[in-house]
């Protein structure tokens, strides 16, 4: 048995440590937990989706793109990987719409709870943020007729 044969019994710990420390911002420890992870098991997708996951964290949107893009390419059952491409597509404003239609398959074709949780929660954002007009303080445009301040002499 190869020294690498041993391990492949910590596969899911070295990929649920690795989703660990990404939450927790530690993104070196979470990169070389989930290559550990690539290592021991070179087709599973799941290490591929923690290093997206890690890009969406750090708001590199095309960058988790990519990578949650390249596993659903090898594995398109991947709700996981389905539900945060939705996400991170749905979080650059002129893609939210498209996002949020990812996510919805997401929802619908999991059987997964926390899949659909996170597809569900992902949706209610971007309904409630992403796609919401800013205020007027937030940089909405002035109508001409209201640029002049009441009671001011012309």
């Amino acid at each position: 048995m190869s020294k690498l044969q041993s391990f492949k019994d910590d596969f899911v710990l070295l990929l649920e440590t690795g989703f660990i420390a990404a939450g927790q911002t530690d993104e070196d420890a979470a990169l070389k937990l989930f290559r550990a992870a690539q290592l021991l098991s070179p087709q599973n997708g799941l290490p591929k989706v923690g290093v997206g996951y890690v890009h969406l964290l750090k708001l590199e949107l095309k960058q988790a793109c990519k990578m949650f893009e390249e596993v659903l390419k090898a594995e398109p059952h991947n709700h996981m990987a389905k539900a945060l491409l939705g996400l991170s597509t749905s979080l650059t404003i002129k893609d939210a719409e498209k996002g949020e239609k990812i996510m919805e398959e997401a929802l619908k074709q999991s059987k997964d709870p926390s899949v659909k949780n996170m597809a569900a929660t992902g949706i209610e954002f971007v309904e409630k943020y992403v796609k919401k007009q800013p205020t007027p303080v937030q940089g909405q445009p002035k109508s001409p007729s209201k640029a002049t301040k009441k009671g001011s002499k012309k």
